[in-house]
């Protein structure tokens, strides 16, 4: 089984990589722009015809596409979320027609939910931004692709190698530059929002799953914690962890918190679908993913 893991370097393709290459017969190929990369594949420029050569010489079983941006302007978020999905699939339609395309989006297509009020798959996607845009986009040419496709649409993802450009790697790294100084001072955002933070190990058993499914999947499946979280509850979470003895202030005038709290108060997935497909529910709490986040965060 010829398994081939696009943006393999990533803080959710390092995951799903590893856990692949634990599977009995799998060879694991990486693809992306590191040098570490079996395959030179930089899906915001390369051409559909090159990649196409380029999987045919590779005749992966199953193709995993990690490879996302969350940060940057709306160019490089188009680039990446939206043109690189869409060359992916047209270069697998020419090179690998049969094989299984799991592709990873993001909650952040749906847009603002509901209070108390759990967003199914066939839900209206709303995003209120380039990033959601820019995701969405990539899901619609993934499932208008004709392929053996499913987009997994990811709710906040935590734990180890979380990036300083979400808001949990981000307060990770703020509390680990405060250290446990009585007289530290952190100022963020507005922490008032809900969010739906599932554990990264789970992200991963999920993309697994559905890579080595028989059968068709459904198009899109939720892969969440099933539950709409404070967001003040996890700095609070971490700040417990890190052992902050400072304090913690709210403000709309700080750049870090939740940057979306003001368009997106609420959002939490109903992972029904995914349990039914795949047989997966999430096997980590909230806590369980900041003690290995903040583990992450305190080793050099």
């Amino acid at each position: 089984m010829r398994i081939l893991v696009l943006g393999f370097t990533g803080y959710l393709g390092v995951h799903v990589a590893e856990r692949l290459r634990d599977l009995p017969g799998a060879l694991v190929l990486g693809g992306g722009r590191s040098p570490s990369a079996d395959l030179d594949v930089d899906l915001a420029r390369i051409l559909p015809e090159q990649l196409a050569k380029t999987l045919t010489t590779a005749a992966p079983d199953i193709v995993v596409n990690c490879a996302g941006a969350t940060g940057g302007d709306a160019v490089t978020l188009a680039e990446v979320n939206a043109r690189g999905p869409a060359v992916l699939c047209a270069a697998l339609r020419e090179a690998a027609p049969a094989a299984r395309l799991v592709h990873l989006g993001s909650a952040a297509e749906y847009g603002p939910g509901t209070p108390d009020t759990l967003v199914t798959e066939s839900a209206a996607t709303r995003p209120v931004g380039p990033y959601g845009a820019t995701k969405l986009a990539g899901t619609v040419a993934v499932t208008a692709s004709g392929l053996d496709a499913v987009v997994l649409r990811v709710g906040n993802p935590v734990g180890p190698g979380a990036p300083p450009t979400g808001l949990p790697g981000r307060i990770a790294g703020l509390l680990r530059e405060a250290g446990p100084d009585p007289e530290a001072l952190l100022r963020l955002g507005d922490l008032s929002a809900h969010r739906d933070f599932v554990d990264v190990r789970d992200v991963t058993r999920a993309a697994v799953l559905a890579a080595t499914a028989a059968g068709p999947l459904p198009p899109v499946l939720n892969i969440g914690g099933g539950r709409a979280v404070p967001v003040r509850d996890l700095v609070r979470g971490l700040a417990g962890l890190a052992g902050f003895r400072g304090r913690i202030e709210e403000t709309t005038a700080s750049s870090a918190g939740s940057a979306r709290s003001a368009q997106v108060s609420w959002q939490c997935s109903d992972i029904t679908a995914a349990g039914r497909a795949l047989g997966w529910r999430p096997a980590h709490t909230l806590d369980d993913a900041l003690a290995t986040l903040w583990e992450g965060c305190r080793t050099p």
